[in-house]
């Protein structure tokens, strides 16, 4: 088992505060957040939906890099980029939902197995079980 472990660290309300997200664990970074950022433009700061989408582009790819393994097919490549929709829903704000878009080399592999194994992976990677609230696309493509 391990923990990972951030901290954010906020002053002042909603729409006029900032705070700064630190990556405890790593040691990797800390990076400024605020409302604006979060529903408007980044403009050079983070949100936790972008926090999110690193997070799931991240564990998917590694998910799948470990099915394509098991299945004697090793990826070369895998690249996976992660939208998450963010904006107002009912009374307050919610994640309207994820797009994960993967392009990956996999020598030899049938095309009807990528996709299935591609599909395992975004319902296994534990980011993805974590946000099962969430409506998450898949668009995979070999290369």
């Amino acid at each position: 088992m391990t923990d990972r472990n951030a901290t954010t660290q906020w002053t002042g309300d909603l729409r006029s505060g900032s705070g700064t997200v630190t990556l405890d664990s790593s040691h990797v970074g800390r990076f400024p957040v605020t409302w604006a950022s979060r529903a408007e433009d980044p403009a050079g700061r983070t949100s936790p939906e972008e926090l999110i989408a690193a997070a799931h582009s991240a564990c998917f790819s590694m998910q799948l890099a470990g099915l394509l393994t098991a299945g004697g097919t090793p990826p070369e490549s895998i690249d996976t980029s992660a939208q998450v929709g963010f904006g107002p829903r009912g009374e307050g704000f919610a994640i309207t939902g994820i797009t994960l878009t993967v392009r990956a080399k996999v020598p030899g592999i049938d095309p009807e197995v990528f996709q299935r194994t591609a599909q395992r992976a975004k319902e296994i990677c534990p980011v993805s079980a974590a946000l099962t609230g969430t409506t998450i696309e898949l668009e995979a493509t070999l290369d």
